[in-house]
């Protein structure tokens, strides 16, 4: 592929997968990570932490039942009381150190603190789970998580989780949270 058509093709997929890393990229084209790179910088495309970013900024409500920061992982759309999605970058201190395989709690804690953050209130709490976990994620993977709200009733919010690989499914099930008054959640 000539360099003008690879670099063609690059914009074009980064319209459609803007979270795109430079080594899946590089992979994608089979060109060198350098290369990738090279390319970004000549058409000014941002790293794939920047692109999250932007996109992040301009596609979500507020987190209203945790800080921002709480959120496992990088929030790139949220819409309250509908869905929310989360971009984690598997580094090593998500990983056991003997076999780079992601901690479970890790997987979990991702969906769970989107679940969280996805119910319009200003405190809620993790009332049930049931999670399923299909295959296990490697340091350098990219793991999207995706919570959508499927029901509330009587101050609880049923939520349907799933975290992709990949576009492989490594986590799915149910996560109940509840709306909690300030003064239960400090007991």
């Amino acid at each position: 592929m000539k360099k003008s058509d690879r670099r063609l093709a690059l914009v074009n997929y980064l319209t459609d997968n803007p979270f795109a890393t430079d080594e899946q990229l590089a992979e994608r084209f089979g060109v060198s990570v350098p290369t990738i790179r090279l390319d970004r910088a000549v058409l000014q495309i941002p790293e794939a932490r920047e692109r999250i970013r932007r996109v992040a900024a301009g596609q979500h409500d507020s987190v209203r039942a945790l800080a921002q920061e709480e959120v496992l992982g990088e929030i790139t759309e949220l819409q309250l009381d509908r869905y929310a999605v989360s971009i984690l970058e598997v580094q090593p201190a998500h990983a056991f150190r003997r076999t780079s395989i992601v901690r479970g709690h890790v997987l979990f804690g991702q969906l769970n603190s989107l679940a969280v953050a996805v119910t319009n209130a200003d405190v809620a709490l993790t009332a049930k789970t049931e999670l399923r976990f299909h295959r296990s994620v490697s340091v350098g993977e990219t793991v999207v998580g995706r919570v959508d709200v499927v029901a509330r009733r009587f101050g609880v919010t049923k939520c349907r989780t799933v975290s992709t690989c990949d576009s492989e499914v490594v986590v799915d099930g149910t996560i109940w949270v509840v709306q909690a008054t300030e003064a239960y959640a400090q007991r």
